[in-house]
């Protein structure tokens, strides 16, 4: 389980993140909604590690991990698929994906588990395609596979859905749904697109101006007017 606990981040004077807390459990999707520029992002890179928080607690499974560095939070079962996807264009979708074993021995990443294709099958099609050939929605997929080669127990995905097309938009809900229902991992969810969140989420939260304004579970978004509170 992923804890965090009265979360502060400062971006000059402006006081970003205002003391969130909440929990995203092993087998359950959680999706964290606001409009742009509530903080959304600073907070997965806190919870990356890529900036400091100033104040609070990040615990995994138990252990504080505030200090780690980015790939020590890797090693330790947490993977995040950014927003903008940051693929390696000149490298081919194998090579792509074998960079996501880096926290794996040699003699162990030498191999793209069989898995990922399986998931996505695009991307065994396109394995010898270099990655900035892809559409935006393979790029997606591709970056989504190359988190899940390091085989996480928690995958952060920022605005996964963000400029793709509504065919593979519903595959990648498809694949979400299929991790969350395995059970063995936590899956932390960014996103401004209601309708796929209202789908995926067990637990949701709702973010405005650096707080957490309103959660509860995924089934009653509808009921606690959730649309409204993220509508631009």
């Amino acid at each position: 389980m992923l804890q965090v606990e009265q979360l502060h981040q400062y971006y000059g004077g402006s006081h970003i993140l205002r003391g969130l807390s909440f929990d995203a459990k092993v087998g359950e999707v959680t999706c964290l909604l606001g409009r742009n520029g509530v903080g959304k992002t600073t907070l997965l890179k806190c919870l990356m590690g890529l900036i400091p928080a100033k104040q609070g607690a990040i615990k995994w499974q138990g252990q504080s991990i505030g200090h780690f560095k980015p790939h020590q939070r890797v090693h330790s079962g947490i993977a995040y698929v950014p927003q903008g996807r940051e693929i390696f264009p000149r490298l081919t979708v194998e090579e792509n994906l074998l960079m996501g074993l880096s926290r794996f021995s040699a003699q162990q990443a030498k191999q793209v588990p069989t898995f990922i294709y399986e998931l996505f099958p695009v991307l065994q099609e396109m394995q010898q395609r270099r990655g900035g050939d892809l559409s935006g929605g393979q790029q997606q997929q591709l970056a989504i596979g190359r988190a899940l080669a390091s085989n996480p127990q928690l995958l952060i995905l920022d605005e996964p859905t963000e400029g793709i097309q509504p065919s593979v938009i519903k595959e990648i809900g498809a694949v979400i749904k299929q991790l969350a229902q395995r059970g063995d991992m936590a899956i932390l969810l960014v996103e401004q697109f209601y309708d796929f969140a209202a789908e995926l989420a067990d637990q949701y939260l709702v973010m405005s101006r650096g707080e957490i304004i309103q959660q509860g579970r995924g089934d009653s978004m509808h009921v606690d007017g959730v649309r409204g509170l993220v509508a631009i």
